[in-house]
């Protein structure tokens, strides 16, 4: 039996680099003053931290990424009038942010990005649509838990990659013009130089995913051997043929488009 004296807070420790995932669990011992000394004054102090990160956001989506009650969560909003504003959401619903918070216009422009693995963009909000359209989600989302690294074009998930041998190779679930494949290009370079001299086979664990047909509309693979050269050599194949259902090429074989950077 343990006693309330064998209780200890502690801290989960790092223990290699930043995508490291092989290395067994360290842990240290917490400080002595945890936090917030109080439930409502805990959940005050997420509120704040999730709306920092993620704002402007509703109740229901704190809701669902913290699993706190709505009464829990209405109450910790009413407690923090004056430290959060509210605002009108594009369907007319109320959000809440943190006052200052960058609010970009509604036609700023989102770049090509690789998105990692369980990546908060995607999993933050109640609406999944923000971000994952809906045809795609049990394509990113699975079953198991494992959310896929995704290719983000447009401020949307536009399919997924994954590290291969020489460098990134991402599939698109529906056809990118030439400007986002460049785009995603550069952020394939940029990491694969990153996981150099970290973890070159991050994510090696999910590579089962990939041999259960993935519906694919485009292929591309940047190589990184001549990225730190800087040269860059851009190909491309067209696929505008392939038949389609719910924009989802469902031919198992991959149009080639290749990146060489």
């Amino acid at each position: 039996m343990v006693g309330a004296a064998d209780v200890r807070a502690l801290h989960h420790a790092p223990t290699g680099g930043p995508w490291s995932f092989d290395a067994p669990s360290s842990f240290v011992a917490a400080r002595t003053k945890l936090g917030p000394e109080s439930a409502d004054e805990s959940a005050q102090w997420l509120v704040l931290r999730y709306l920092q990160a993620f704002g402007p956001a509703s109740v229901q989506d704190f809701a669902q990424f913290t699993m706190l009650r709505r009464p829990v969560v209405l109450q910790a909003l009413q407690a923090l009038a004056g430290k959060v504003e509210e605002l009108e959401g594009p369907d007319g619903a109320t959000l809440f942010d943190v006052p200052g918070a960058p609010l970009p216009a509604e036609d700023t422009v989102a770049p090509p990005r690789l998105l990692p693995m369980c990546d908060s963009i995607l999993l933050a909000y109640s609406d999944r649509s923000r971000g994952v359209p809906p045809d795609y989600r049990p394509l990113i989302i699975r079953r198991n838990g494992d959310v896929l690294p995704a290719l983000l074009v447009d401020g949307y998930v536009a399919g997924v990659w994954r590290l291969v041998e020489g460098g990134i190779e991402a599939t698109a679930f529906h056809l990118l013009d030439d400007e986002a494949w460049e785009g995603l290009a550069a952020e394939a370079s940029a990491l694969v130089a990153f996981l150099a001299d970290r973890e070159p086979t991050v994510y090696r664990r999910c590579a089962h995913w990939w041999t259960k047909k993935m519906p694919s509309a485009e292929v591309g693979a940047a190589a990184a051997a001549a990225s730190l050269l800087g040269s860059t050599r851009l190909t491309f194949s067209s696929c505008r043929a392939f038949p389609r259902v719910n924009g989802c090429r469902i031919d198992s074989a991959a149009c080639p488009v290749s990146w060489m950077i």
